[in-house]
């Protein structure tokens, strides 16, 4: 069979070096005009002129790439792909919004000058915020780069940072762009081995710890670091002193013995097209990859995609955040590391234990104008809500369902021009905007979520609060965001319109209009470290990366993700089922369930691995056996008396059996066919969890360790 492709938005897009090489496609879709629309097309230039039209209009202005790499030098390059750290890339600069290409060194400097005496972090010490401005954030980086050159680190080898979002974490990401190395952040729920293999992958030179705990790891697999010549902890006091650790003033004292001189000759050899960052997927099918960034990837995804989620500059107005997403995740580290520096924001660090609870109450202190948050972040708001809303007495119960569903009503039936009703007005004035401000967010004009999926009851339940949350669609691969959402580009469960200046097709299309999603543009990665099979296989002949995920687009240009094609369970019969529709269904008909991962992949029929909602223990983050206040309530309407999970599982509670059982019917009432019908389902006596295992560090559900994990249980579905 021949692939069927349906391109959007593609024209000539030509790759340069340090020439222009030839155009690698042809345009085969006049729909150029859904492109984003600005004059400013350079990351210096202004932006002022965003707040007056829609960014995902068409661009006003063309620049030919001579014009693009006036006076720019990049290092030389034959190919749009490299596995060598020391590698390089052709650049594909497109006419419609190019862009200069900027080292993260130039697109600093330039914020300084705009921004240096604005506060850019934020760190909480005892009850006071301890703040540094642009222009020291900017001096202390080049101090941590002269200190990095001190302990020897490499052109193009690694460090490593391991520990929680930190003025440190910061510091240290630019310290080390800035003194030519590679800069990488390890999970913290690693183990010592999962360390080990990233280090040495990345040839870290230098690792950075953020306490006792993270240290202990890395000392347990030292001896076969190949690469390192350092250790730098840069929270808590040493417990003792070992050979080349340093804490962090330690650390910093040693920029001294660097000249001004020796750092700017390093980086002045450096070029936009050559690696920066390297951010290492979770490894959930495998070992880990290293996803290349180069500087030209970060200055200008940053630039042109972060904007259009209405985010500011800080000549209009200074943007405020809450970090507390992971620093080695891409979607935390673009939108608070990187677009920190490029828009002037001020961020907030969260404390360590923010995702244990702690979050709401920074999130309260800051009231930040701006924030990301995973799926589960804020399904984990919204249960905090309805769990406020349920304390509250009958009268004040009744008031709040109304203004909530005027508020969903009034989002759900205007269009983004027209006024809001006088009784909505009311409503929100009266009650949303102090449900609001009890979790932090009354001044934030600007909701994100990323990293995967989002349920379209939790997008219902914020729209309740008029809270409109913006989806982003990317991957690693792609430096972040490849769609995004934002105030003027929106549609309800779409993640928005492709950035402009990029591109995507749809391929392998079936009747529906749902196909694989393919990127192309400047914020595609150079390729996987050390990996040329695994590279080659995301980037097709022509440049293309494919994403794995399967989505359509409506007649407006609107994207919606639909699951992934490693996630489509292919039946027995050879039915294609996208697990995720059937999943969300039944979690918004069944809200006493938390996790539902349907099962039958070469299966004769579908099956189902259910989880109820429950407490979850603060000092562990483990699920505990006490179900949540929601999931109770739940059991009281029905009439039972379970407060437990162990109450309910295994049939002990006929009312919650017989209740989850008719929600699945109903849902299988709705299904397309026969064959994607739940026939059997369980409920598991504990719910997915990151220290389980079931779920990724930001809190994506990993299939296969599920799989693995419940094999026996999913293997009583099919017995015969």
């Amino acid at each position: 069979m021949p692939r069927t492709e349906r391109f959007w938005l593609v024209h000539p897009s030509p790759v340069v070096s340090m020439s222009t090489s030839t155009q690698t496609h042809q345009q085969t879709d006049p729909a150029s005009n859904q492109l984003g629309n600005s004059s400013d097309c350079s990351p210096l230039g202004p932006m002022t002129n965003l707040l007056e039209q829609d960014v995902g209009e068409g661009l006003s202005e063309k620049q030919s790439t001579e014009e693009v790499l006036a006076g720019v030098e990049l290092a030389p390059a034959q190919s749009l792909w490299t596995t060598e750290a020391s590698g390089s890339v052709q650049l594909r600069i497109d006419e419609l919004c190019p862009g200069q290409p900027l080292t993260i060194y130039q697109m600093f400097t330039n914020s300084v000058q705009k921004y240096g005496k604005l506060t850019a972090l934020a760190t909480k010490r005892g009850n006071e915020w301890e703040k540094v401005t642009f222009s020291e954030y900017f001096h202390l980086s080049r101090m941590a780069a002269k200190s990095f050159l001190k302990l020897g680190l490499e052109r193009f080898h690694g460090v490593a940072v391991l520990g929680f979002n930190s003025a440190e974490w910061f510091i240290a990401a630019t310290g080390t762009v800035f003194a030519g190395g590679i800069i990488a952040g390890i999970y913290t729920t690693n183990s010592p081995d999962a360390c080990l293999y990233v280090a040495n992958d990345l040839r870290a030179n230098v690792i950075v710890v953020e306490n006792q705990e993270q240290l202990y790891k890395i000392l347990q697999v030292r001896d076969k670091l190949l690469h390192l010549k350092a250790i730098v902890q840069y929270s808590g006091s040493l417990k003792e002193k070992l050979p080349n650790l340093y804490s962090w003033e330690e650390f910093m004292a040693l920029g001294l013995e660097i000249s001004d001189q020796e750092l700017d000759e390093v980086i002045s050899n450096q070029k936009a097209n050559q690696c920066c960052v390297i951010i290492y997927t979770s490894g959930t099918t495998g070992p880990p990859k290293g996803v290349m960034l180069s500087h030209d990837n970060i200055t200008w995804t940053t630039h042109h995609g972060i904007r259009v989620g209405g985010v500011q500059p800080a000549e209009i107005r200074q943007e405020s955040l809450v970090s507390y997403l992971p620093l080695n995740h891409i979607a935390g580290q673009m939108f608070d590391l990187w677009a920190g520096i490029q828009f002037g924001e001020q961020v907030f660090f969260a404390q360590p234990d923010a995702l244990k609870g702690s979050l709401v109450d920074t999130l309260r202190e800051v009231n930040p104008t701006a924030h990301l948050g995973v799926p589960r972040v804020w399904e984990k708001i919204m249960e905090k809500i309805k769990e406020g809303i349920s304390q509250c007495g009958y009268m004040k119960r009744k008031l709040v369902t109304w203004a909530m569903s005027v508020s969903l009503e009034e989002n759900q039936r205007l269009t983004k021009d027209e006024e809001k009703s006088f009784l909505f007005n009311l409503a929100d004035s009266l009650v949303l905007q102090k449900l609001r401000a009890e979790v932090g967010l009354s001044n934030c004009e600007k909701f994100f979520s990323g990293a995967a999926p989002i349920g379209s009851e939790t997008l219902q339940f914020f729209l309740g609060l008029n809270i409109r949350l913006y989806e982003i669609y990317g991957m690693s691969e792609c430096s972040g965001p490849n769609f995004f959402s934002g105030p003027k580009v929106y549609r309800f469960s779409s993640c928005g319109k492709v950035v402009p200046g990029c591109r995507y097709k749809l391929v392998n299309m079936d009747a529906d209009g749902i196909g694989e999603v393919c990127f192309w543009g400047r914020n595609v990665f150079m390729g996987f470290l050390n990996l040329e099979q695994k590279t080659k296989e995301a980037l097709d002949e022509d440049g293309w990366l494919h994403s794995g995920d399967l989505g359509k687009v409506d007649e407006d240009g609107f994207i919606y993700i639909t699951g992934r094609i490693k996630e489509l369970i292919i039946t027995a019969g050879g039915e294609n089922v996208p697990p995720l529709p059937i999943e969300d269904a039944v979690k918004q008909q069944l809200p006493i369930i938390s996790n539902a991962m349907l099962i039958g992949d070469k299966m004769k029929f579908l099956s189902m691995l259910l989880t109820l909602k429950c407490t979850i223990n603060p000092e562990t983050a483990e699920p505990t056996d006490s179900l949540s206040l929601e999931a109770v309530e739940y059991c009281q309407r029905l009439g039972s008396q379970a407060t437990k999970v162990s109450d309910i599982i295994g049939g002990k509670d006929k009312l919650v059996y017989q209740s989850i059982k008719e929600g699945i019917a109903l849902v299988n009432s709705k299904a397309n066919s026969n064959a994607q019908r739940i026939q059997k389902w369980t409920i598991l006596g504990k719910d997915f969890s990151i220290v389980g295992g079931e779920l990724g560090p930001t809190m994506k559900l990993r299939r296969p360790v599920v799989l693995q994990k419940y094999h026996s249980e999913i293997e009583s579905f099919y017995r015969v």
